[in-house]
């Protein structure tokens, strides 16, 4: 009897160095969770057995309790090495077995699916391919691809418009028939048509037309050009009026008025022109047509824009009719020489930084993921009424050097209170413009193959927000934020929600175990969460080595929910937990 209980002694005490033993074994067992022998006495007992001191039979191993307690969570360079702070455990597929680890050293397969070092697979709450977390649990995988493009739909800008900036002057100096000062690359537009010429002027067949303005360059130092010439049309087919558009560019110079009374020929004309002192600008015929240049010899040109006509006979500025700049029309009386009135409001021109008071600029893109320049321009307006509570400005928006949102004809006007606040823009008091004739083009300024513009029957479904999927260029600016206060001008905020295409160039997990890819284009995007899983006695766990456990009927069913929530613990990535052996 005394020998058996010498024999439970010595069995009790081998199963401690056991559990010591594989205790310090596994000291350096990321994860590892270390164990402890409880043992409990024994004593016979039999129905007639009396007295109240019995003897003991020996010590018997009651359990080998394991301890969940937290172990020292220690930092390392992979970006997937994750460490659970708390509760909870990593939930891993093995071939269809469900098992449970505090150990989170982790990788990637050739598959892309995130495994540990046996190829068990992480699960979590996978996501959609816009990064939206789904709810539903599987294996999760890094999507190692080129990242999508994504045109841009919404454009946010918030910014501050100094309301103490002035209406800009126009640097119109004067305007007659044959001197026009400078004009700051304003464009202006003048009538013809049917009527009693106030100024004869002959011209033979097909003379281009812009043999009439050459005479705007006899002042010194200015220039003019157009993209077309054109001819007139005869004078028997004209049934209505024709718009020409004449740009002027140049210094400001002294005006040099040519009087036309009497003139009937271009050689009239250039010896009148020649006939002005004090310039350097002399005229001649060159091939039927009026030659301007300057005494140097530099030769200025100037034209017209406008529609092709065959006119053969006298043109004239008509009664009653005016010079119209983009700012308004300015009446004009015809005489000798005609005078512009001065108009105080400055045409709007985006490579001329005098006709606009601030601008702003930023990067969107195309349904191809290419980067397109937009830049809006804002200009302050003349106040309406009495101008007391309202203030407004004009809005251009230029892509890549093209005015779009039909501004390149009438831009937007944004009006605000006399509080700072925008009211509306255009009418609209969300402060929106919707950009709907925009044609992404390359650097040669052709198309490319990129969405374009809504059709005639699309245009009527284009609405803000930009329904998704988007099929055309059109995008929305938001305009809501944006203020004029007494303050300088300054861009509190402003994005957009489109991007290039992009490689895989990182991972980072949160706290809350959501793993998010970071791409060469700047974009980051959700590819999944890791899950974790509680028991409410993980006492009753089974451990099955490889640092793993699987559930028992003693350790009930898991608890599954996301990291940082109820109970269950953080996430720390880049991290592993040690093992919680003390030595």
């Amino acid at each position: 009897m005394a020998f058996n209980t010498g024999l439970s002694g010595l069995r009790a005490a081998s199963v401690d160095l056991d559990v010591t033993g594989n205790n310090i074994a596994n000291a350096s067992t990321v994860g590892f969770k270390s164990s402890k022998a409880q043992f409990g006495d024994l004593y016979a007992s039999g129905f007639l057995s009396a007295g109240t001191n019995p003897i003991g039979d020996g010590v018997r191993v009651q359990d080998v309790k394991q301890s969940f307690g937290q172990g020292n969570i220690s930092f390392t360079d992979n970006g997937l090495d994750l460490a659970i702070s708390g509760d909870g455990f990593f939930i891993l597929n093995n071939n269809g077995e469900v098992r449970y680890s505090r150990a989170g050293q982790f990788g990637i397969d050739k598959d892309g699916f995130i495994v540990n070092n046996q190829a068990m697979r992480v699960q979590g709450f996978t996501a959609d391919e816009d990064g939206n977390l789904s709810g539903v649990r599987g294996d999760l995988q890094i999507e190692t691809g080129n990242l999508a493009p994504r045109r841009t739909t919404n454009l946010q800008t918030d910014l501050n418009l100094d309301s103490r900036q002035s209406v800009l002057a126009s640097s119109i100096r004067n305007w007659n028939p044959l001197t026009a000062a400078e004009l700051q690359g304003e464009n202006f537009s003048f009538e013809y048509g049917v009527g009693q010429p106030a100024f004869p002027v002959s011209f033979g067949v097909g003379d281009p037309i812009s043999t009439i303005v050459q005479e705007l360059a006899s002042a010194p130092g200015v220039s003019a050009s157009a993209s077309t010439t054109t001819d007139v049309p005869p004078i028997a087919s004209i049934t209505d009026f024709a718009t020409f558009t004449l740009e002027v560019v140049g210094d400001t110079p002294p005006e040099r008025p040519v009087n036309l009374a009497g003139v009937t020929s271009l050689s009239e004309l250039a010896s009148r022109i020649n006939d002005v002192s004090d310039t350097s600008i002399s005229a001649s015929i060159v091939g039927g047509n009026l030659r301007i240049q300057h005494s140097s010899g530099e030769t200025l040109r100037v034209g017209f824009d406008g529609s092709t006509t065959d006119y053969v006979g006298n043109i004239f500025v008509n009664t009653d009719r005016s010079v119209t700049g983009l700012a308004g029309s300015v009446p004009a009386e015809v005489a000798t020489a005609f005078s512009v009135i001065p108009d105080v409001t400055n045409a709007f021109n985006p490579i001329d930084q005098r006709t606009y008071n601030h601008a702003t600029s930023t990067t969107i893109f195309d349904s191809l993921g290419n980067p397109h320049e937009l830049t809006q321009f804002f200009v302050k307006e003349p106040p309406a009424g009495t101008g007391v509570g309202e203030n407004q400005w004009s809005v251009y928006v230029q892509i890549d050097g093209e005015l779009v949102a039909g501004t390149a004809d009438t831009p937007y006007t944004a009006v605000f209170n006399e509080s700072g606040e925008l009211e509306s823009i255009d009418g609209d008091p969300n402060g929106e413009i919707i950009v709907t004739d925009w044609t992404p083009k390359d650097a040669n300024g052709d198309p490319n193959g990129a969405d374009g513009p809504p059709t005639a029957a699309e245009l009527g479904d284009i609405v803000s927000p930009i329904p998704e999927p988007p099929t055309t260029s059109s995008f929305v600016i938001n305009l809501s934020n944006t203020t004029q206060y007494g303050a300088a001008f300054g861009v509190n905020d402003q994005r957009q929600n489109g991007y290039t295409t992009g490689r895989l160039s990182g991972l980072d997990v949160s706290d809350q175990g959501v793993i998010f890819a970071r791409y060469t284009n700047g974009q980051s995007q959700s590819l999944g969460q890791v899950s974790l899983a509680s028991f409410n006695n993980v006492d009753g766990l089974s451990p099955v080595g490889d640092t793993t456990w699987v559930e028992t009927f003693d350790s009930g069913q898991p608890i599954i929910g996301a990291p940082d929530t109820g109970t269950l613990g953080s996430i720390k990535a880049s991290s592993v937990e040690e093992s919680n052996v003390d030595l």
